[in-house]
């Protein structure tokens, strides 16, 4: 495959909203991994930024995020961000 990474749909619209929300340098999530490290390791993630974050997810996915659903664990990783954010269009 060349090296092209095929994204989905929810993927880069989800780096988007991570750059967009956080302020982070054009193209700086499109190096996250699964494993890259969000809150606590991305000085622009704060608990503030939380708050931005899923409201700009709920606004762009067309999804709702219950308080109840949240813990940090979702924030843990950008594969872990993802994952949520894909079962949430699913179960929208």
């Amino acid at each position: 495959m060349n090296g092209i990474t095929m994204r989905s749909a929810t993927d880069r619209k989800l780096r988007q909203i991570l750059e967009d929300v956080l302020g982070l340098k054009p193209g700086q999530a499109d190096g996250f991994t699964a494993d890259t490290g969000l809150f606590g390791e991305l000085p622009e993630l704060d608990s503030m930024a939380v708050a931005g974050l899923l409201t700009e997810m709920e606004d762009r996915f067309d999804i709702v995020i219950d308080e109840d659903e949240i813990d940090g664990e979702i924030f843990a990783t950008y594969g872990a961000l993802l994952d949520f954010a894909e079962a949430k269009q699913e179960a929208a």
